[in-house]
């Protein structure tokens, strides 16, 4: 008489709970990496380069750029 006749059985649940563990902790390390690697390279792309009208208009605030080239590179522009 076995005193434990589903012991195979168990044992096979043993090792899937061990690689479900497995998957588990590798998929946690992924999606910190991932995490990771988004923050750092999105705070480059966030910072928005500026539109060619923006800084002719900044130009032109600083007194670059008289107002008549201001309005001719605008043009120039649309």
């Amino acid at each position: 008489m076995q005193l434990w006749p589903m012991h195979d059985m168990i044992g096979g649940f043993w090792i899937f709970g061990m690689l479900l563990m497995l998957i588990f902790w590798i998929l946690v390390i992924i999606g910190l990496v991932l995490l990771i690697r988004y923050l750092w390279e999105g705070g480059a792309t966030r910072r928005e380069t500026e539109s060619a009208l923006e800084v002719l208009k900044k130009r032109y605030a600083r007194g670059e750029i008289s107002k008549e080239e201001f309005e001719e590179r605008k043009r120039d522009l649309y």
